[in-house]
């Protein structure tokens, strides 16, 4: 009689390829950061307004508002792996544009290049992450993708400052994407472009945008606005307001990013405690309160910089908890992808308006305008989070 064969081992998951596919977001992440390091040097080189640096830095986030399902489709239908190295290619294309360039014009045109770029490698690399781990495995790969953001931003501002001047810094982005997207071609299996049938039934819009999710995504639009009404600005801010001598802005730029990555992990931990109401409505508190001692000239330098720690750390618990609600507001997988792509719609455009609205504040009355401002959008984002506890989000 012979024995049975042993159960077939089970694939690991390769974290070589996890790391690129989130290094591939941090540098996308990096792109979008370095407008806000570089903008005193953008301010006195190209004669820029706050308004001007505003349009800038939200250009990304405008492209991802009107084009985030598209390039889902897009992602869908070419293959993730082949799409997450076209968008850094585009990343690429557009930095050596601004590069070669000095005008206005031609540097706005450059950030919608790198922003389509943008779109395309924050959609398609959670997708080649879905695909290429382990079910067991992840959670911990999504906790890792989740914290591209802030990774970036705060290695944009902590590097920022090494470069003599912008030109250099787009040089080294350009240079940073291109690498990784070698390193992708070479370590994510091209099986990541295969295409296949979408599992279970189609899921209409009008179904998921409404009620519990757009309870979320409107809380993720308002978080959004207020987050990057201040990091937009940090390095101006530092300086003008805070006065804070320029060999220090990016390091100090970037510890108030990294903060934001304690909130984002510390969320896993409080959620199962607190609850998601709890955590958004201090958050919403916390970040609005600090909104006040950051741009309202009442406290010292000192004060206010310990301010920003804990607008970004308390910042941080919005996001995981939003996007691990997604669950229960939904009831089938094709209606939780349409719901994380709302609340992405949401989050990118209130990264879009919060420079925008800010820059234009501040431009006029000053930075004590900001303050008002953010202080508006945390009230309202206190009622959509009790607007989400009651439509079931919770």
């Amino acid at each position: 009689m012979q024995g049975s064969a042993p159960p077939p081992a089970q694939p690991c998951t390769d974290w070589r390829a996890v790391a690129v596919v989130v290094a591939a977001g941090v540098a996308a992440s990096f792109h979008l950061g370095k407008v806000a390091i570089a903008a005193p040097q953008l301010q006195s080189g190209l004669g820029l307004s706050l308004s001007m640096l505003g349009a800038l830095g939200g250009t990304f986030a405008m492209l991802g508002a009107v084009g985030g399902v598209l390039a889902g489709s897009v992602v869908a239908r070419a293959g993730a792996r082949r799409m997450l190295v076209l968008g850094l290619a585009a990343t690429v294309l557009g930095t050596l544009l601004a590069v070669l360039s000095a005008s206005y014009a031609v540097l706005l045109a450059s950030r919608v290049v790198e922003g389509l770029g943008f779109v395309l490698i924050t959609v398609a690399g959670p997708t080649v992450l879905a695909r290429q781990v382990q079910a067991a495995d992840r959670s911990r790969a999504m906790a890792l993708w989740s914290c591209f953001m802030p990774t970036g931003i705060a290695l944009a501002m902590l590097t920022g400052p090494w470069f003599g001047g912008w030109h250099s810094l787009w040089t080294a982005a350009a240079l940073g994407s291109g690498a990784i997207a070698v390193l992708v071609l070479w370590t994510v299996p091209r099986a990541m472009d295969t295409h296949g049938a979408a599992a279970g039934p189609r899921a209409r819009i009008a179904e998921v945008g409404r009620g519990p999710a757009l309870a979320l995504a409107t809380t993720f639009l308002l978080y959004s606005l207020m987050f990057f009404a201040l990091f937009s600005f940090l390095p101006v801010l530092l300086q003008q307001r805070l006065q804070v001598d320029a060999s220090t802005v990016g390091l100090l730029a970037a510890l108030a990013s990294a903060a934001n990555i304690v909130g984002n992990l510390a969320a896993g931990a409080l959620l199962p405690r607190l609850g998601r109401t709890v955590l958004g409505t201090a958050a919403a508190a916390a970040m609005g309160l600090c909104a006040l001692g950051i741009f309202v000239p009442v406290l010292p330098p000192w004060a206010a910089f310990v301010l920003c720690l804990v607008f970004s750390a308390m910042g941080g618990l919005v996001p995981s908890s939003l996007l691990s609600s997604v669950p229960q507001v939904t009831s089938t997988p094709a209606q939780g992808a349409l719901a994380v792509g709302l609340l992405m719609q949401g989050s990118n455009l209130g990264q879009a308006l919060g420079p925008l609205l800010v820059g234009s504040a501040v431009d006029h009355h000053g930075w004590s305008a900001a303050a008002v401002c953010v202080v508006a959008a945390a009230l309202a984002m206190a009622c959509t989070v009790r607007w989400r506890a009651g439509a079931g989000a919770y």
